[in-house]
């Protein structure tokens, strides 16, 4: 790929350009286009009103801008969604190594333009030598095992779904998709301020392992303007490009893994990485006043939580005004009686029987409903008990895209922390993921996102961690293509997709305004409404807090990427508080 390409798809970032192409399924736009400009707190930062990027024919939104232009360039040879967002995965490993890496995971929900919609578990499983307590000290207390070094990981699984989705659905030979990666990894690339400022953040724990002389040479991490030439990723790359999977599961890059697990203590084996299998599922297909969502199953929790949220939210027949406390309120507590669900049900459904048919049907929201008051917040301690007798009666990244045909890819992959365990793989170039956190690693006890999850996400051999990743499709009430969405921020993936989708359907935002709008987060525990800085006016804030609920202010918001459709194609749009770019053509 040449740089002038890469100029090119970027330049379509803000002006698009006209092309000859099959046209997106209805060009008049979807079936309820009428948008309305939201009033945000005088003091948020993001006001509204800001321009989405537009194309007539495919758009890519992720994190980073050369991998969004790798997606583009893949559908302008012919390519189509899928191998698209295969190119953009890959790219992702060399242009955003803190997330976007081949050392970790995730989920993948493909809906293409014939009708055919499929889910792809790519999600990391503990290795065979894990054990539940594996991570508590010799006095029962937790250490800090299951988040730095090298038994913080579990058996990575990009590689082979992303193989496993271009294999199924994909146009173009794989080594064609993967040539976007293999040159940036080759040749290199600049470092711009938001690779440049993750690198100087994380230089400490780099420093610690082999990647440190790369990314921090000398104990000084590489700035802003200076170039990054990967050649270890790219030989790795090159032989996932020759031989698929058994590139990185067998071979010299296999070796690799297991030599540096080997040499900092960690249990992935060989015959981890041989036995490791991407797992095709049946998407989760709910709707929500009219619109239908097609989400992720376990052992991602992202599709249940967002469904039971929805579900819970409908019984409204119409929220109160965005912003007010009445709002505020009912959307709380419709999360935080998600998230009891989630903490306490949900894990992998290979190892533990998970009640989705409960969780996500209506009939079960409106008994949830009936728990909420309209003028009061109820304990989550109280709550949890309510609602199983009911019952019984960070970091990651994510990137949307959609080509000129209407198929649709929402991907999000992850390594958990922000890179990772740190460990780097010698001389085959990549971070390995610290998703082992992911377990209850003590059930009962907080994680570092501060979840407090039951047994049935305890360590067990080969069993998948549970996620919070929530890669999302919706289709209007016409059945046609609206909105690709989905977050990185560990628990906050759900709150974050899920109040972009409402403030396009219930408050009839354009996808800018949908995803700079001030963002409220609840997870059962700790039992606190979280909220932006200034995303909660003066007035709203003190009746809340009569209502009973404790204000918390930080560590409210995920970071979003989304594409929706619009008369005449395609917007895209890069979450304000995250770096990135949405192209197109």
């Amino acid at each position: 790929m040449k740089n002038s390409v890469f100029a090119l798809a970027l330049l379509t970032a803000s002006f698009g350009c006209r092309a000859t192409a099959v046209r997106p399924p209805n060009p008049e736009g979807p079936a309820v286009a009428t948008r309305s400009a939201p009033l945000f707190p005088a003091s948020w930062p993001f006001q509204s009103g800001k321009e989405a990027a537009f194309a007539p024919h495919g758009m890519v939104s992720s994190n980073a801008p050369l991998a969004s232009a790798a997606g583009v360039d893949i559908m302008r040879r012919g390519g189509n969604a899928v191998d698209a967002a295969v190119a953009v995965g890959f790219a992702l490993a060399v242009t955003y190594p803190e997330a976007g890496n081949i050392g970790g995971g995730g989920y993948m929900v493909i809906r293409m333009a014939d009708g055919r919609v499929a889910a792809l578990d790519y999600r990391e499983v503990a290795p065979r030598a894990a054990t539940r307590d594996m991570y508590l000290d010799s006095a029962g207390r937790m250490t800090d095992r299951s988040i730095v070094g090298h038994l913080a990981s579990g058996v990575p699984g990009s590689v082979a779904g992303l193989i496993e989705a271009q294999r199924r659905f994909g146009r173009l030979e794989l080594a064609e998709v993967m040539a976007p990666a293999i040159r940036l990894a080759e040749e290199g690339f600049v470092v711009d301020s938001a690779l440049g400022r993750s690198f100087a953040r994380d230089a400490e724990l780099i420093a610690r392992f082999e990647g440190g002389a790369l990314f921090v040479p000398g104990g000084v991490p590489l700035a802003r303007g200076s170039r990054l030439v990967q050649p270890d990723l790219a030989r790795t790359l090159r032989e996932i490009a020759r031989r698929g999977a058994d590139g990185f599961y067998r071979g010299w890059v296999a070796d690799s893994l297991v030599a540096e697990m080997r040499r900092g203590g960690g249990i992935i084996s060989h015959d981890d990485l041989r036995r490791y299998r991407a797992v095709w599922r049946e998407p989760l297909r709910s709707t929500y006043r009219g619109f239908t969502l097609l989400t992720m199953p376990p052992s991602s929790s992202g599709g249940v939580t967002v469904t039971e949220t929805l579900n819970i939210l409908e019984t409204v027949s119409t929220l109160p005004p965005f912003g007010t406390a009445a709002y505020f309120h009912v959307l709380a507590s419709a999360y935080q009686r998600a998230f009891i669900d989630r903490n306490e049900k949900l894990g992998d459904p290979a190892f533990v029987r998970v009640p989705i048919a409960t969780l996500t049907s209506k009939q079960y929201a409106q008994k949830v409903a009936a728990t909420i008051a309209s003028d009061r917040a109820t304990p989550t301690a109280v709550l949890e008990t309510k609602l199983r007798a009911l019952r019984e009666g960070n970091e990651t990244t994510h990137y949307s895209v959609v080509d000129s045909l209407g198929n649709a890819v929402a991907t999000t992959t992850t390594l958990n922390g922000l890179p990772g365990s740190g460990v780097w793989v010698r001389g085959a170039g990549f971070f390995m993921n610290n998703e082992m956190d992911d377990f209850a690693t003590q059930p009962g006890t907080p994680n570092m996102y501060g979840l407090v999850q039951g047994e049935a996400n305890a360590i067990q051999p080969g069993k998948r961690m549970l996620s919070a990743m929530s890669p999302t499709i919706v289709l209007d009430p016409a059945g046609d293509l609206l909105l690709v969405v989905g977050a990185r921020g560990g628990p906050r993936i759900i709150t974050t997709t899920s109040q972009i989708i409402i403030n396009v359907i219930d408050h009839r935002m354009s996808l800018a305004d949908a995803m700079s709008a001030p963002r409220v987060h609840h997870q059962a525990l700790p039992d606190s409404l979280r909220h932006e800085r200034d995303a909660i006016d003066p007035t709203a804030a003190d009746s809340l807090r009569a209502m009973g609920h404790g204000l918390s202010q930080g560590a409210a918001a995920g970071q979003a990427h989304a594409v929706m459709r619009v008369k005449g194609g395609w917007v895209g749009f890069v979450d304000p508080r995250a770096s990135g770019a949405a192209v197109g053509y």
